[in-house]
């Protein structure tokens, strides 16, 4: 009998949005024009020019998100002026005034020390021009990763005390949509960092066995020996690539066909293969060596001390939304336990990154995307998973 089991692991993303004091449904709903009333069309507004802004601090606090984020922030805001300062200098002026820009970033040195939002008046800011709308300026901190970053400013005739609760409503909101981009590059350095982790994980006995095999056909079949040098050429160059972590599942499997066919060299009719694909799923985009190393694993602990004949069966098939990828083999199996210690990372011994694969399947689409794995020892193992044909940030390279 069989066990199958799924593991979670705790991955938490974090989002926000800014909620503006609107009052939407109480007294006072303007009267209507077609389908929107006075609120109606406020509210709208306020909301869209924040989503715009937030897409331009999706990369973090940079110059270009700040030059193109700030207009939006201004008009949000309703000030004369705005400018957004890092912890080295101003970012970007949008608005009159920007004879007053080379300032701004001492005018947010109070807020950036403090992390706490300052109003500076017309004894702070001076001007010669009489049309200067810039006489006064709210600042809030800018605060990702629970450290000060940069400073919200706006400049306006007068420093209005609702003009300071928006800058640091304003400020917060911002703040949040860095720690979102900061959650991301997170996530991003954090799948890098697997996927070098597999790459050193790639086994020398393969290669020892693989090169072995090829020397062995040199003399008695050149021809042969030449198409695997080659074939394990391309292998190498797949699995060491540097390009991103997506692939499609037909390149996955052109490499795990370059596996099989170095494989069976060394194991010869010990070694069957089958495989079930459904051609409308070859274009799915998948994480980069997630079905190869799931092979390996068949291959080296479920059939090569399996006495006899072993098959491994590979199927990909289309669910709807999503594309389901399996691996079975009718190998010696192993412990549902040994396989949880191995998910869990409390084990590696036995493993060639099975809890690597599925610690990426989970950070990429949630913890309902993880492997499967159903096996009992001398009963073979069977591992699986399932990944949206279209998902948010997922592309090939």
């Amino acid at each position: 009998m069989t066990a199958s089991f799924h593991v979670p692991t705790a991955v938490v993303v974090a989002g926000a949005m800014l909620l503006l004091g609107l009052g939407v449904w109480a007294a006072g709903r303007g009267r209507r024009r077609g389908f929107l009333s006075t609120v109606d069309r406020v509210t709208y507004s306020t909301l869209h020019t924040a989503s715009l802004a937030s897409r331009h601090l999706a990369d973090g606090l940079t110059p270009e998100a700040a030059e193109r984020a700030g207009r939006h922030l201004l008009a949000i805001l309703g000030a004369s002026s705005v400018a957004i300062c890092d912890a080295s200098g101003l970012l970007s002026w949008t608005g009159p005034g920007d004879h007053h820009a080379p300032d701004a970033h001492g005018h947010a040195s109070e807020s950036r020390t403090s992390g706490a939002p300052s109003v500076l008046g017309s004894d702070a800011i001076t001007c010669s021009d009489p049309d200067c709308p810039v006489r006064a300026a709210v600042t809030a901190p800018l605060i990702a990763d629970e450290r000060v970053v940069g400073t919200l400013t706006a400049y306006a005739p007068a420093a209005s005390a609702g003009l300071a609760r928006a800058t640091g409503e304003l400020a917060r909101w911002v703040s949040a949509e860095l720690d979102v981009a900061e959650l991301g590059r997170a996530r991003t350095r954090a799948m890098e960092a697997e996927l070098r982790a597999l790459r050193a994980q790639i086994s020398p006995h393969f290669i020892y066995n693989s090169l072995g095999a090829i020397a062995s056909f040199v003399r008695t079949d050149p021809e042969r020996a030449r198409e695997l040098l080659l074939e394990f050429a391309d292998f190498t160059r797949y699995s060491l690539r540097q390009g991103g972590p997506f692939t499609t599942l037909a390149e996955e499997l052109r490499n795990v066909e370059r596996y099989l066919v170095l494989e069976q060299a060394r194991f010869g009719e010990r070694l069957q293969v089958s495989l079930l694909i459904a051609p409308e799923v070859l274009p799915v985009r998948i994480p980069y060596l997630a079905v190869q190393p799931l092979v390996e694993n068949a291959v080296r602990h479920g059939l090569a001390s399996k006495e006899g004949v072993g098959h491994v069966t590979i199927s990909a098939s289309d669910q709807g939304g999503e594309a389901e990828i399996s691996v079975d083999d009718d190998g010696v199996g192993t412990s549902p336990e040994s396989v949880q210690r191995i998910l869990d990372g409390v084990s590696r011994a036995d493993s060639i990154g099975l809890g690597n694969v599925d610690a990426r399947l989970r950070q990429i689409y949630g913890d309902d995307f993880g492997l499967v794995v159903e096996t009992a020892e001398g009963a073979g193992t069977r591992v699986s998973f399932r990944v949206p044909k279209y998902a948010p940030g997922v592309h090939a390279e």
